[in-house]
């Protein structure tokens, strides 16, 4: 979880602005959270309260509807409106918010279920749901070592039809500006800038140097990569200083159910 939310808070500050240099910083007081570092606590929360999804997604947009970077314009509309249905989105907000389900569930079909549910209460298109089943099961089996790392991207063609591009044409498309919305198009490229990876810091610097939606490309690499890597302590003492005590309550209930102490 905290995986998602740094990565989130490192590529906020280059989603809608100059892109990122070689060796930047990772977290400055440029940086804040954004939609994505919510919505990844509100399905924490709806899954450490017994909270519908849809429910808590709504409870903390509403909370919070004006984070860095704002919602995507028919998410906000979804939120905002009295009588909360879904629509056909394939965004790839369903597969940026995901990564407390491939934690918190501890069978393969309990995951992916779990997946599909988070998705469908907002996006409901069958590529939204695809997306956050991917990320979802990725962590699943990062986490409890049924796959090698080098074997992720079989497991992924395997599984959900993904076809990771190589980093150099990801890196090529995001210097031409081309801002990777989509979960078809986001969630490979995350994959990928994870498996190039050597650390979890490694991880979101590949990210969000291959610019585009830096904030939520960094956020779904930044999920998988915490199943594989340890977080520095420094990165997630900087994060959690960037958040209300509320979202901390919930991040430290969700490490504490799953009894692992995080230092901060």
């Amino acid at each position: 979880m905290l995986g998602a939310i740094i990565g989130d808070i490192v590529g906020s500050r280059f989603e809608f602005g100059p892109a990122p240099k070689e060796g930047f910083e990772l977290i400055t007081d440029e940086c804040s959270f954004t939609d994505d570092t919510v919505c990844t606590i509100a399905i924490a929360d709806a899954i450490l309260s017994g909270k519908p999804y849809r429910n808590s997604l709504v409870e903390w947009c509403r909370r919070y509807p004006d984070p860095m970077g704002g919602y995507g314009t028919m998410f906000r509309k979804w939120f905002m409106q009295d009588n909360v249905l879904p629509h056909a989105s394939f965004g790839n907000g369903a597969a940026m918010r995901v990564s407390p389900v491939g934690w918190l569930f501890h069978e393969y079909d309990d995951v992916k279920d779990q997946a599909k549910q988070s998705a469908e209460v907002s996006h409901c298109h069958s590529e939204g749901i695809k997306g956050a089943q991917c990320v979802a099961s990725l962590i699943y089996w990062l986490r409890t070592c049924r796959i090698t790392k080098d074997e992720v991207e079989n497991s992924v063609r395997r599984g959900f039809g993904y076809e990771l591009p190589p980093l150099k044409d990801i890196m090529r498309i995001g210097s031409l500006g081309h801002f990777d919305s989509t979960c078809q198009e986001t969630v490979p490229w995350a994959i990928r800038c994870f498996l190039e990876s050597t650390n979890y810091e490694n991880a979101i610097r590949t990210a969000v140097m291959a610019d585009g939606d830096t904030d939520t490309k960094a956020a779904i690499c930044g999920s998988i990569a915490e199943a594989y890597y340890d977080i520095p302590e420094e990165l997630i003492e900087k994060a959690l200083r960037l958040l209300p005590d509320e979202m901390i309550d919930v991040i430290d209930r969700f490490y504490d159910n799953l009894k692992i102490e995080i230092e901060y």
